[in-house]
């Protein structure tokens, strides 16, 4: 009975047991299901959150969006809201053939202005050899690099079917090469170039289409971002409009990439404010290719200087290798710092709660560099404080477990001479064997340990090659918002090899998609000169400095714009894409105004005289024209010049000091009005 018994209680908790493992079963079974099908419902929680918490609280939330400070802080550029975008071919333009001279392979290497360019001229490229693209193939994100094998290289950071629906009326493009030819190409049996910088029409005409032609297939190898010449003779005019369709329309970013700059869009706004981009343009190579080292006066001067003696080795740079930053600094070489940037949008008049974003993927110096602009504006943001790290890894797909240990350096040839040779030694006693070597570990973030033991710099690791392709979706999300933003500010507009950065690419997007928007282009000679006047006393500066300051920043939405096109356009076209991008709208509110001669010399300093066609202006919605006397009003604000001052005295200001400072600010808006548009 007393067995019975006991047999009844196992069999019942053998039951209980099962039931238990089934019911875990279905348990992970509903939690995996939810986790499948409710991703978009948690990413819509996910944009809800609060990721900042934005501080202060905003100082000036209620001024009016028709005030004067207002318009002159976040209001359009008036001479250039008749500028519209129409890249659409204008003459005769030929569909792509069905006949093609063959198939154009293409491996892009670079950053991620460097392959936007290229793309963009890999396009003319095949357009102009009535030739067929294969999508490129993009170094940086092939599955050598360690990223999630769910993704090609070129669909790592592009939407594939997007590129080859929006280029159909303009040339052939397919997925992969046929099969025959794909094994040639691993054979390497197919014919390559290793295209030079700024290429001509005529190097493709008479070295590569002979061999398109003979073999079916040549690989293009494309570095720098400059396939091909950023001015084409006035015959090929079409191709530079072809160039806009492939970098504003084509060149979709994949949907996880839009959807999180979409999200971040939504949390920067969330407060109602209107945000600054700012791009520091400050990166390692940037630096060393324009002698800059010493702005820093540390570890990362060293660092600079290696960087500016390999560049030397590899003939990148032909100068001196020791320059004289202070000198390169004066000349407007230099970028300028994160804390001379905060001191030029305080000056005009933004103030301390103003929403800054920043961006990059590498600001160089670290966040040590970006502290004085944080304790200039509160609100300083950038990806890593908009998003979840759970936000970012989605974005990265599923990638293989790396081991996060770098491999360590094999012991040299010297110390197993050594430790043979103690083992074949005579009698002991002897001499204890050498100690083994210290592995040498390099972090990428901290000591450079390398920079005193080799003139050479260390091979990248997988990590560090995962990285770098990370970069390119960081700089993907930083260059949607900065399209977006309400304003744009760079430090500076060139790259390590001395051709248009990062933000010369946001800035000729911006002035093709609304070039109205407000987009800061400063003379860094210009400011520099102007800010060594107040060197000992930067954050007491006098009116009359302020003045200039504003004047400055104002006149280089216009002259700033002039300028690129004399100087970035014939590096990169995609940087300046006026006027063979852009029509001009002429309403009938802009004639009866007798729009300023200011409108006229601007729009003949920048060449566009086509008009655009009547279908965009019935899309159009014609200005007011009381609204257009209520813009000429000046910014006859009597509080912005003062932000400047509050802000560096902080609460030192007596009260016959504010009467001062609202006197001046008066006398400085009446000068503007005078001199205003």
């Amino acid at each position: 009975m007393k067995g019975e018994g006991k047999m009844f209680l196992m069999s019942k908790l053998k039951w209980v047991g099962l039931f238990g493992l089934v019911l875990s079963a279905f348990s992970i079974a509903v939690h995996l299901l939810l986790a499948r099908f409710t991703e978009d419902g948690v990413g819509e929680y996910q944009s809800s959150i609060t990721i900042f918490s934005w501080r202060p609280i905003f100082e000036n939330a209620d001024v009016s969006r028709n005030s004067p400070l207002y318009r002159r802080l976040w209001g359009t550029v008036r001479p250039l809201e008749s500028l519209q975008p129409n890249a659409n071919p204008r003459g005769y333009y030929a569909d792509p053939s069905a006949w093609t001279t063959g198939f154009i392979f293409v491996r892009i290497q670079g950053g991620f202005h460097e392959i936007r360019n290229s793309i963009c001229d890999v396009v003319l490229v095949t357009r102009i050899l009535n030739a067929t693209l294969v999508i490129p193939e993009i170094q940086s994100t092939t599955s050598s690099k360690g990223i999630s094998s769910q993704f090609k290289s070129f669909a790592y950071l592009y939407n594939e079917d997007q590129f080859m629906a929006a280029l159909a009326k303009d040339i052939n493009v397919v997925k992969t090469l046929p099969k025959g030819l794909k094994w040639a190409r691993r054979k390497k049996e197919i014919p390559s170039f290793r295209v030079p910088y700024a290429a001509s029409p005529y190097f493709y005409l008479h070295n590569v289409l002979p061999m398109l032609i003979k073999h079916s297939v040549v690989e293009l190898v494309v570095s720098e971002g400059g396939g091909l010449q950023a001015i084409l003779p006035p015959h090929l005019e079409e191709y530079q409009r072809l160039r806009c369709r492939v970098a504003f329309h084509a060149l979709q970013f994949r949907d996880e990439v839009q959807e999180l700059a979409t999200r971040i869009l939504l949390r920067l706004r969330a407060p109602g404010r209107r945000f600054i981009a700012y791009d520091p343009g400050m990166t390692r190579d940037t630096l060393a290719y324009h002698g800059c080292a010493e702005l820093f006066q540390d570890v990362h001067t060293e660092l600079i200087q290696h960087r500016r003696a390999w560049m030397k080795k590899r003939g990148i740079i032909k100068g001196e290798l020791s320059v004289n930053s202070a000198k390169q600094r004066l000349k407007g070489s230099c970028p300028l710092m994160p804390e001379e940037v905060g001191i030029l949008l305080l000056a005009y008049g933004y103030s301390s709660d103003t929403i800054i974003y920043v961006t990059g993927g590498e600001v160089f110096g670290g966040q040590r560099i970006l502290i004085p602009l944080h304790a200039m504006f509160e609100n300083v943001v950038d990806r890593t404080s908009l998003s979840t790290g759970w936000e970012l890894n989605r974005i990265y797909g599923r990638e293989a477990k790396l081991d996060g240990n770098y491999p360590r350096t094999p012991p040299s040839v010297e110390v197993e001479t050594k430790i043979d040779a103690w083992k074949n030694a005579g009698p002991r006693p002897r001499p204890l064997p050498p100690p083994p070597a210290r592995p040498k570990t390099y972090n990428i973030e901290g000591w450079w340990g390398w920079v005193a033991e080799s003139d050479n710099e260390p091979e990248s690791t997988v990590v560090e090659l995962r990285t770098n392709a990370h970069k390119l979706l960081w700089d993907a999300i930083d260059y949607l918002i900065s399209v977006e933003a309400d304003v744009f500010i760079p430090g500076f507009d060139s790259d390590g090899k001395g051709h248009p950065n990062f933000a010369s690419l946001v800035m000729g997007h911006r002035l093709y998609q609304s070039a109205a928007s407000k987009t800061y282009r400063p003379d860094r000679k210009e400011v520099v000169k102007l800010l060594e006047e107040i060197k000992g006393h930067m954050y007491h500066a006098n009116h009359t400095w302020l003045t200039s300051i504003r004047r400055h920043l104002r006149s280089s939405l216009l002259d700033g714009l002039i300028e690129a096109s004399n100087k970035s356009k014939s590096s990169s076209f995609l940087a300046h894409p006026v006027p063979e991008c852009s029509c001009l709208r002429y309403d009938s509110v802009e004639k009866s105004t007798n729009a300023s001669a200011n409108h006229f010399q601007v729009k003949a300093a920048l060449g566009v005289v086509h008009h655009c066609p009547a279908w965009m202006l019935r899309e159009m919605v014609p200005r007011s024209k009381d609204k257009e006397n209520e813009e000429d009003l000046d910014e006859n604000d009597s509080s912005s010049s003062g932000l400047f001052f509050q802000h560096a005295s902080g609460n030192h200001v007596s009260g016959g000091e504010e009467i001062i400072i609202k006197e001046e600010a008066q006398l400085e808006d009446q000068e503007e009005l005078e001199g205003g548009e």
